[in-house]
C-alpha cells in the first residue's frame, strides 16, 4: 500500500556529513522511500513484509516468530493485528473524510474492528488531534487495551465539528486475533564470539525518522561488515518491535548476549538532518556510552548528551536491572525531541539523502573504532625515530612538532594501559585523526598490542 508523504519544510543544520564513514552511500533514503507505505505494528503482514525486504537486501536475514500468548518475563505477546481498510463516511455527501488508504496513521494502532453509524458527537470521542499541530496527524496506539479510534489533523476535526448533526459511517475492517510477532536476526561472525550488537525497531507506520532511519541505516552497515576481511567481533543486527520485541528476544538469549556482548548500539531517529546525540546507558560508562560519546565528536562541537532519565526506546531494557549489557542509544535528533515526532510530519520530506549519510557516518565511526580499539605499547625504548620511517619532517622549525602532535601524543600514552579511545579523548586527537595515526604507526611497526590484554 503506497501512501503518499505529506510535504513539511523543517529547518536543520547545514553542516555536512563528515566522510569519515568512506563512501557516500544512495540506497539509505531508497530504504525509507520502499518501507515508507507498509503499514506496520506490533505484529502482521506489514511486519512480515518489512522483514521480507530486509531478507532481499540480506538473504541469511533469520525470521524468528513468537507465539501469541507466549511469555516473556513479565510480559505477555499479544494477539496479531491486522487491517484491510478503514474509514469516515459521511451519510449526506458520501465523502469519506477520513481514509485509511490515503496515510495509515489515520487509525489508532490495534483497531478493533467496527462498522457503525452514528452522529458527529458521538463519533467525536473516538477522534485524536493535535490542537497545537493543526495540520499533523498523530501517530496513536492501543496494544494492550482493545478500543478503535481514528487520528486525523486538528483542521480537520474543526472541518466536523463545523457540523455537529451530520452522521457518519464509520468502518475499520480489522483482525485481532491468536497469531505470531516476528523479529529479525542477521549473526555475522567474526574472530572472535564476543559481539557487537546493532538494534533497531520495524513496528510504526509511515514516519520516516523515528521508523525507518534506523533499519536503513542498519541495513548497509551489515553490508559494511560483511565486507571486512578481517572482523575482530561477531556482529549481530536486530530487527525487532519496539519494547516486546526486545523483552522477547531477552527473555530467549539473556544468557547469551551476557557473556558475549562487548558493545550495544540502539539506532533510531538517524535520519534527520539535526545535531548528534546519545542516550546513555543506566550507569553511563558502559564500552557503548565511551565509544559514542568519542566518536560523536567527529561530527559536532555540541553533542546532546542524554541520561538514562531521559530514555525512550530499547535502551530501556537493554540496561534494565537484571540484564545490564554494555547499550546506548544514538540518534542525530533525539526521539521526542522534535515536533513532527509521532506524527505525520516526520515523513519522506523530514529526512534526507544527508541526514541519512551523516547518521550511517556517526553509526560506522563506532564500530571503526571498536575494531581498532586496543592496549598498544612502543616497539622501541623512548622515542622511535620518525623521520628515517617518513613519518617526521626532515626540516625542523617551530611548527614541526604541531604537525605532528597526535603521532607523538599516541605513542607517548601506548603504555599498554590506556585504550585508543582514552588516548584520543584525553590528548583530544578526533577520532578519524586518531585512527589515521594509528594505522601510520602500525604499518611502520612502531606499535604493538599490550601482552597484558
Amino acid at each position: 500500500m503506497n501512501i503518499q508523504a505529506q510535504s513539511v519544510k523543517h529547518i536543520r543544520s547545514n553542516k555536512q556529513p563528515s566522510q569519515i564513514g568512506g563512501f557516500k552511500l544512495h540506497n539509505l533514503y531508497r530504504h525509507c522511500s520502499q518501507l515508507f507505505g507498509i503499514n506496520r505494528s506490533l505484529t502482521g503482514s506489514g511486519v512480515r513484509e518489512t522483514l521480507n525486504y530486509i531478507k532481499h537486501q540480506h538473504p541469511d536475514l533469520k525470521i524468528i516468530s513468537f507465539q501469541s500468548g507466549d511469555k516473556a518475563f513479565d510480559w505477555t505477546i499479544p494477539d496479531e493485528w491486522n487491517i484491510q481498510d478503514a474509514y469516515i463516511e459521511c451519510i449526506e455527501t458520501g465523502k469519506k473524510v477520513v481514509d485509511f488508504k490515503k496515510n495509515n496513521l489515520h487509525v489508532v494502532s490495534y483497531s478493533i474492528p467496527v462498522n457503525k453509524h452514528m452522529s458527529f458527537k458521538e463519533l467525536d470521542q473516538y477522534l485524536h488531534s493535535i490542537p497545537d499541530q493543526p495540520d499533523a496527524i498523530p501517530y496513536i496506539s492501543s496494544y494492550y487495551s482493545p478500543r478503535w479510534g481514528f487520528c486525523l489533523s486538528n483542521n480537520q476535526r474543526q472541518e466536523l465539528r463545523a457540523n455537529p448533526d451530520r452522521k457518519y459511517s464509520v468502518h475499520i475492517d480489522s483482525t485481532l486475533q491468536p497469531g505470531e510477532m516476528n523479529i529479525g536476526e542477521l549473526v555475522i561472525p567474526g574472530e572472535s564470539e564476543e559481539e557487537i550488537v546493532i538494534s533497531t525497531y520495524i513496528c510504526h507506520p509511515s514516519m520516516a525518522n523515528n521508523e525507518l532511519s534506523g533499519p536503513s541505516v542498519a541495513i548497509e552497515l551489515a553490508h559494511w561488515v560483511k565486507q571486512l576481511t578481517k572482523k575482530k567481533y561477531t556482529y549481530r543486527f536486530l530487527f525487532l518491535v519496539e519494547t516486546i520485541g526486545s523483552i522477547a528476544y531477552l527473555s530467549k538469549n539473556l544468557k547469551q548476549m551476557k557473556k558475549n556482548v562487548k558493545a550495544g548500539f540502539v539506532l533510531t531517529c538517524i535520519g534527520d538532518e539535526g545535531d548528534y546525540s546519545i542516550v546513555h546507558s543506566r550507569q553511563g560508562n558502559n564500552y557503548a556510552d565511551r565509544v559514542a560519546q568519542y566518536a560523536i565528536k567527529e561530527f559536532t562541537q555540541q553533542p546532546s548528551i542524554y541520561s538514562f532519565l531521559e530514555r525512550g526506546s530499547d535502551e530501556r531494557q537493554y540496561c534494565a536491572p537484571g540484564v545490564d549489557l554494555p547499550f546506548c542509544t544514538i540518534s542525530r535528533t533525539k526521539f521526542g525531541e522534535y515536533p513532527e515526532y509521532h506524527t505525520s510530519l516526520d515523513n519522506l520530506s523530514f529526512i534526507s539523502e544527508e541526514g541519512l549519510q551523516g547518521g550511517y557516518n556517526f553509526a560506522l565511526l563506532c564500530l571503526k573504532l571498536i575494531e581498532k580499539n586496543d592496549y598498544y605499547i612502543s616497539n622501541t625504548i623512548c622515542e622511535p625515530q620518525l623521520g628515517k620511517r617518513g613519518l617526521y619532517p626532515t626540516l625542523s622549525t617551530k611548527k614541526t612538532k604541531n604537525i605532528v602532535r597526535n603521532m607523538m601524543d599516541l605513542i607517548a600514552y601506548s603504555d599498554g594501559k590506556n585504550d585508543i579511545i582514552h588516548i584520543g579523548e584525553k590528548a583530544k586527537i578526533t577520532p578519524s585523526s586518531i585512527l589515521e595515526e594509528l594505522n601510520k604507526l602500525l604499518k611502520a611497526n612502531l606499535l604493538k598490542k599490550s601482552a597484558e590484554t
